[in-house]
């Protein structure tokens, strides 16, 4: 079903802005309303078009009232936040993708011009861990349910999502598992934590790591916005890139951390600012995790561009400290030294 009024939560992030002004773009849609605490700022608001913005917050009831005044049919929801600092801390943060799903779901149950409901989740639900299968299907039971941070958020929103579902079965639910955003534009803990001179890793792992474009991204949120995609979906490029590959492509020098000195590493990250490390994306540095994304490509008959294309355009906006050669070389360096002073016992012969 073609949508008619289409609102947005979390207009005034990236990929909400982006979103928005996509859908403004379409004559066929007769408003779009984007919504948030926050306006946007004064240059991203002409991005917006004709797109109306409404400061709300979707932990407060009155959302209710907007969404039935302006006869509100497809609602997409961007509003779920991955990191900490940029929501005023843990405690903020838990509220706004806990509590706020909770009252917007409550609001559009009681609406009767509803009929679409998007959800932005995220493949972090499945956790990481050493026990992982080789790909996550949709249907995958997670192998250790993520126990803090966004991760948990996700899941419980997830819950409240399906409970959605069942109470209003008229409405098409589309719930969409996405991988770690990249692109030249879009800022994340991944991006960030690749910008960094020299990038920590935890000594002994090299995860496998999946990317969605962000372009790919938002093209995925508008199909699903227009058009009736009902069900659970992957989101993500094919392929896998190894952590150590992604280090190099982007020119940086990986710095091995112990285990148990990685918490500490984190810590300090968080209080210079630079990387808004969480317990669940330390996890992920050490065990990745890969989603197989065969049953979006089935459903929209497209597909998103690889991991290695959406890593290259990362690596086109960043710049290069060094080049992959270089990096590759001095690694090779250190291992022929840790290997020198550490030699490996021959074998003692055996006795006859």
């Amino acid at each position: 079903m073609k949508p008619r009024v289409v609102l947005v939560t979390g207009v005034s992030r990236y990929l909400g802005t982006r979103l928005a002004s996509t859908l403004a773009a379409d004559p066929s849609i007769e408003r779009v309303i984007g919504v948030d605490t926050v306006p946007p700022r004064p240059e991203v608001s002409q991005q917006l078009g004709r797109t109306e913005f409404v400061r709300a917050d979707i932990r407060n009831p009155l959302i209710a009232k907007v969404i039935a005044q302006a006869g509100v049919d497809t609602v997409v929801h961007m509003n779920v936040i991955a990191t900490p600092l940029g929501a005023g801390g843990r405690t903020a943060m838990k509220e706004i993708n806990v509590i706020g799903t909770m009252q917007l779901l409550a609001a559009c149950q009681k609406a009767p011009s509803m009929r679409k409901l998007v959800v932005k989740s995220t493949t972090a639900v499945y956790g990481s861990s050493p026990k992982d299968p080789a790909l996550f299907t949709e249907d995958a039971e997670p192998k250790s349910l993520p126990k803090s941070g966004y991760a948990k958020d996700a899941v419980e929103v997830e819950g409240y999502v399906r409970g959605f579902g069942r109470r209003r079965p008229d409405v098409t639910l589309s719930l969409l598992r996405f991988t770690n955003f990249i692109g030249p534009a879009i800022e994340t803990p991944l991006t960030r934590y690749l910008s960094l001179p020299v990038v920590p890793t935890v000594l002994g792992f090299d995860p496998r790591i999946q990317l969605c474009h962000e372009d790919d991204g938002v093209e995925v949120l508008r199909r699903c916005a227009i058009e009736d995609h009902p069900g659970i979906f992957n989101v993500g490029g094919e392929g896998v890139l190894l952590l150590s590959q992604a280090v190099r492509r982007v020119g940086r020098l990986s710095f091995p951390v112990p285990a148990p000195a990685v918490s500490l590493v984190a810590q300090a990250f968080r209080r210079a600012g630079l990387v808004d490390f969480s317990p669940e994306q330390m996890r992920y540095l050490e065990h990745g995790r890969v989603a197989d994304v065969g049953r979006l490509s089935r459903e929209l008959d497209w597909a998103p561009r690889s991991t290695a294309e959406a890593m290259r355009s990362f690596v086109e906006r960043s710049p290069r400290i060094l080049n992959p050669e270089t990096v590759a070389a001095a690694e090779e360096r250190v291992l022929r030294l840790l290997a020198r002073s550490h030699p490996v016992p021959a074998k003692e012969s055996v006795r006859a």
